[in-house]
């Protein structure tokens, strides 16, 4: 089968705990699938958050129980973390986060529809190699899909613990002219994701972009 995307990550099953595989069961009751299912999961919420890649789903968590007024699309493609994800909803009772469990590409997939007030991206896949560069998430094709689905002077955040990509994330950003820096922090984070406490331990530093759509 031919994919549609050129694959941003290598989807491979990893370590996955018991407790994150009994959890999987219950993902169809947490599942968005189309935009439009976001749109309607929205009716009861005042702003919607989407999180691209949630990791460990720590920050996700913590972001949905402080703002239950927000709804938060969590979109990831491994297994464990998604299991985790569902674990943590139910244990806390959280009923403002939905999942969207493959490439995000494919939920953007369908005719703009301003329907965020932040994207968030922290550490994509690095793809450190230069042959693998093409296959990075954040290219010029990606922000112009994603700019038709942020609000009007919404957020887009994203963050990398490497230079090479952090340099091409801002050149993309400063020359496709979709969204300009901005001051205004959409829920501000007080601690490093799992994945930038892990860069800055390997000696890296996190470079972040904090961006506002333009007009």
């Amino acid at each position: 089968m031919r994919l549609k995307f050129l694959p941003s990550f290598v989807k491979r099953r990893g370590r996955i705990t018991k407790k994150q595989e009994q959890s999987l069961k219950y993902l169809p009751d947490f599942s968005v699938h189309t935009i439009n299912e976001v749109q309607y999961e929205l009716k009861n919420f005042n702003e919607c958050c989407l999180e691209i890649g949630f990791g460990n789903a720590g920050h996700l968590v913590q972001q949905a129980i402080k703002n239950p007024e927000i709804l938060f699309i969590g979109s990831e493609v491994y297994k464990s973390g998604i299991g985790m994800l569902v674990s943590k909803i139910k244990e806390n009772d959280i009923k403002n986060i939905r999942i969207f469990s493959d490439d995000i590409r494919l939920l953007l997939d369908a005719d703009p529809t301003k329907t965020f007030d932040s994207v968030k991206i922290i550490c994509p896949d690095p793809w450190p190699k230069d042959r693998h560069h093409k296959r990075r998430l954040i290219n010029k094709d990606f922000l112009n899909m994603i700019h038709g689905f942020i609000k009007e002077s919404g957020n887009l955040y994203i963050s990398t613990d490497w230079e090479n990509y952090a340099e091409s994330i801002k050149n993309l950003l400063e020359s496709e002219g979709l969204f300009i820096k901005s001051e205004k922090i959409y829920l501000e984070k007080n601690n490093l994701t799992k994945f930038e406490q892990r860069g800055e331990f390997e000696g890296r530093r996190v470079f972040k972009f904090n961006y506002e759509r333009s007009s």
